[in-house]
């Protein structure tokens, strides 16, 4: 019991340790996947009450929690991209200028 506990002490502290050098949406969607992961494993373990229905739950709550946690992250002023058109009829797409910013467009 003890070497279970220091196993998952070691590998709680590197993916945390991993953490440092990620961007916003790695790192919203890292602990998406964490938080997913542990309340799919509870809510599989409730409903199914066997080993399989826990592990199903769990990579299930991970995929959903990676995924939501990175579609969340805000974009932040010059990030985003528009398309424009110029005066010849050619798309283009560039950084947004004020007029996304403030509802000119």
């Amino acid at each position: 019991m003890i070497i279970k506990k220091a196993i998952l002490a070691v590998l709680m502290t590197a993916a945390l340790a991993g953490c440092e050098t990620q961007t916003e949406g790695q790192q919203r969607a890292t602990t998406g996947a964490l938080l997913g992961g542990a309340g799919g494993a509870l809510v599989g373990q409730a409903i199914g009450g066997n080993t399989e229905s826990t592990v199903i739950g769990a990579a299930g709550g991970a995929l959903l929690g990676a995924v939501v946690g990175s579609a969340t992250t805000p974009q932040r002023r010059g990030e985003q991209l528009c398309r424009y058109q110029d005066r010849y009829g050619r798309i283009y797409t560039a950084p947004c200028d004020d007029r996304y910013y403030n509802g000119d467009y």
